[in-house]
């Protein structure tokens, strides 16, 4: 039988709203807002930006690349590799460099998208 205390006790409900999640949530949040001017910039709907595996898919067509590669960011280790070729080419198309793109958009994203996003950098679709 199934006791009802154990699935709603105090300390699961606690980890929702723990000291991670709220930071984590705000971060969030920060990278939707700067990242839906970088959709609406390169012509996508910002809407899509909310959404989170969605908007990895956009970033990958932003950079130039089929959106089929975006399932590239579920394999482990290729990801990481993969996130920052995005990054460089998404730099690439808004005329920034290697440096701003890797430390900026894929080291602290929140940061330089909001750049990017705020910006007068205008989008050129990569060769």
């Amino acid at each position: 039988m199934l006791n009802m205390n154990s699935v709603t006790s105090t300390a699961d409900i606690g980890t929702l709203f723990g000291s991670i999640s709220i930071p984590g949530i705000i971060v969030y949040v920060l990278v939707a807002v700067a990242l839906w001017r970088v959709f609406d910039k390169a012509g996508y709907p910002g809407i899509l930006a909310i959404i989170p595996i969605v908007n990895f898919f956009i970033l990958t067509k932003i950079a130039g690349f089929s959106a089929w590669l975006g399932l590239l960011f579920l394999v482990p280790i290729v990801n990481i590799v993969f996130s920052i070729i995005v990054a460089l080419r998404v730099g690439r198309a808004f005329d920034k460099g290697g440096v701003f793109s890797f430390f900026l958009l894929w080291m602290f994203a929140f940061i330089g998208y909001f750049i990017i996003g705020f910006g007068k950098e205008t989008y050129t679709k990569p060769v």
